[in-house]
C-alpha cells in the first residue's frame, strides 16, 4: 500500500476522530484486520461477524503497535497517541476506503466469478498477462468482502493491471464486490451448483453470478463460458467472447490430449489466429481458462507466444489440483482446496485419464449443498464407476452418499470411514506401485491432513 494520511482516510470513509488526537496529516503506512500480526502504525479495522467482534482486540492491536482503527462505537478510554475513526460499519468502511485507493491508480481491472474454476482462471489470466505487464491479483482465494478490498489495498505505482477473483454465497455479494471493483474486464466461468442451499436453482445462482456486471465499465469486455446453457441466455450490452469446445464459440480448443501425468496439449482457435499450447496441468475442463485466458490477453494486445508462454508458466494455486509425483511410479493428486460437484466429476475425470495402474479415490464431504446433498453425493458416486475408477475411499458423513452408489456402480473396492483417522489405516492398504490417489472434499474436511499422511507413507523423489 502507498501511504495515506488521516485526513484522506477520513474523507474516504466519512469518518469522524474520537479521543483528543488531531494530526490529520499523520501517515499510514498500511491497512490490517489481524490484531495477532498487527505491524507497525497500520490502521486496525476490527471487524465484526456473526460469531465474532474485532472491538475486542481494539487494545490489543494498538498495544501491538497499530497507529490507530476503526471503531463503529465509542470508547470508554482512549490511549494517548492513537487515533480513533469513528464510522457507522468497520466492513463498509474498509470497502469504502480499498475504492478511494483504488481510484489513485487508473488501471484495467479484470474481475471474475463462476461457481468452479475461479482460482485456477484467476491465475491463468495472471500468468498470460504476466507476460507483458506488471500483474496484481488475488493471492489464495481472498474473494469475499474483506479480501477483495485487502487486495486493492495492495496497489502500487508499479502494477498496470489487476486480476481479482469475486466469491459469493448469497445474493447480492457479487453486486457488494462489483460495485467495490467497477470491472473493466468481466467473465463467469461457469454456473454450478456451489452454494446451491442458499439459492435454490441454478438460475437463481446465475442471476446472482450476473451481478458482476451490475458496476461494470459501459464499454466492459466480457468473457464466458460459450459451453455452458445458462451463461448462453444472457443478453448483455457489451462486447461478448464465447469460450468452448462447441463451433460457435469464438475462442476454441480442439485436438485436446494428455501425456496422463502432468500437462496437456491442444489448439486454440481465436478470432486472430490458431495455434498450439501446452498446459501445466491434467484435465480437459482446463481448456476453459486455458481459452478465458487467451480471449484477455488478445484484448490486451498480448502476442500468441507471450499467450502461449503466460499458459505455460501458469502454476496453480496451493491444493488446486497440485500434482505430487512420488516415488515407485505413485502420484497424488491434491485437490483438497474445495468441492462442489461440478468440481468433483472434473477431478474424478482427471484421476480417469491418468497413467496409474491403479486409480483410487480418496472423497469427502461437500457442503452447501441443502437438501439435494445426498443427491449430488450419490452422482458423484455413480460416476465413479463410469470413469472406471478402482477405487474409493469416503470419508465423512455425507460421503456416505457417494460409498452406497459407488457400490452399486459398481467400483471394485469400496472402503467407508465416518472420520479422517479412520480412513487413515485404509490408506495404508491403497498405497502401492502404480498407485495415482485423488484426493478432495470440501474446505471444511481439511482433506490436506490425509494429503500429508499419504506423503509420510511415500518417498520423495530425489532431485536430480
Amino acid at each position: 500500500m502507498e501511504p495515506m494520511s488521516l485526513g484522506e482516510i477520513l474523507e474516504a470513509v466519512h469518518g469522524r476522530m474520537l479521543g483528543d488526537f488531531d494530526q490529520l496529516d499523520q501517515v499510514v503506512p498500511r491497512v490490517e484486520t489481524d490484531s495477532r500480526t498487527i505491524h507497525e502504525n497500520a490502521l486496525f479495522v476490527p471487524l465484526v461477524g456473526d460469531r465474532f467482534d474485532g472491538h475486542a482486540y481494539i487494545n490489543a492491536a494498538l498495544e501491538g503497535g497499530a497507529g490507530g482503527c476503526f471503531t463503529q462505537r465509542e470508547r470508554e478510554s482512549y490511549l494517548p497517541g492513537k487515533y480513533y475513526i469513528k464510522v457507522e460499519s468497520t466492513q463498509r468502511a474498509l470497502r469504502d476506503l480499498a475504492k478511494y485507493y483504488k481510484r489513485k491508480f487508473p488501471i484495467p481491472i479484470v474481475a471474475l466469478t463462476g461457481s468452479v474454476g475461479k482460482t485456477t482462471t484467476k491465475d491463468m489470466v495472471a500468468a498470460v498477462l504476466g507476460e507483458r505487464y506488471q500483474v496484481l491479483k488475488t493471492e489464495g482465494n481472498l474473494n469475499n468482502d474483506v479480501g477483495v478490498p485487502m487486495t486493492l489495498l495492495r496497489l502500487n505505482q508499479s502494477h498496470q493491471l489487476a486480476v481479482l477473483e469475486l466469491g459469493m454465497n448469497h445474493a447480492g455479494e457479487i453486486d457488494y464486490l462489483s460495485n467495490l471493483v467497477e470491472p473493466d474486464v468481466a467473465l463467469i466461468t461457469n454456473v454450478g451448483d456451489s452454494h446451491i442451499e442458499f439459492f435454490g436453482s441454478r438460475e437463481k445462482i446465475l442471476q446472482a453470478k450476473s451481478e458482476i456486471f451490475h458496476h461494470a465499465k459501459p464499454d466492459a469486455f466480457v468473457v464466458l463460458n460459450g459451453d455452458d446453457p445458462l451463461l448462453r441466455t444472457l443478453s448483455l450490452p457489451h462486447t461478448v467472447m464465447w469460450c468452448g469446445r462447441n463451433e460457435n464459440n469464438s475462442y476454441r480448443a480442439d485436438q485436446v490430449e494428455s501425456d496422463g501425468r502432468s500437462r496437456m496439449t491442444c489448439q486454440v482457435t481465436t478470432p486472430k489466429g490458431s495455434y498450439p499450447v501446452q498446459i501445466p496441468a491434467l484435465g480437459e475442463h482446463m481448456i476453459y481458462p486455458t481459452l478465458m485466458a487467451a480471449a484477455v490477453g488478445e484484448h490486451f494486445g498480448l502476442t500468441q507466444q507471450e499467450i502461449t508462454d503466460g499458459i505455460l508458466h501458469f502454476a496453480p494455486t496451493k491444493m488446486r489440483m497440485n500434482i505430487l509425483h512420488r516415488q515407485e511410479d505413485i502420484t497424488i493428486l491434491n485437490d483438497t482446496y474445495n468441492a462442489n460437484p461440478q468440481s468433483m466429476r472434473a477431478a474424478v475425470e482427471v484421476l480417469a485419464n491418468t497413467k496409474g495402474d491403479y486409480k483410487v479415490a480418496v472423497l469427502g464431504d461437500m457442503f452447501e449443498l441443502g437438501p439435494l446433498a445426498a443427491g449430488l453425493h450419490a452422482g458423484v458416486g455413480k460416476f465413479l464407476g463410469q470413469a472406471g475408477i478402482d477405487c474409493l475411499v469416503a470419508v465423512g458423513d455425507l460421503a456416505k452418499h457417494i460409498y452406497d452408489a459407488a457400490q452399486s456402480a459398481p467400483v471394485p473396492e469400496c472402503y467407508y470411514c465416518a472420520t479422517k483417522e479412520e480412513a487413515k489405516p485404509i490408506l495404508d492398504q491403497v498405497v502401492k506401485p502404480h498407485a495415482t490417489i485423488l484426493v478432495k472434499a470440501s474446505r471444511g474436511m481439511a482433506f490436506e491432513d490425509l494429503v500429508e499422511y499419504l506423503k509420510s507413507k511415500t518417498k520423495e523423489i530425489p532431485a536430480s
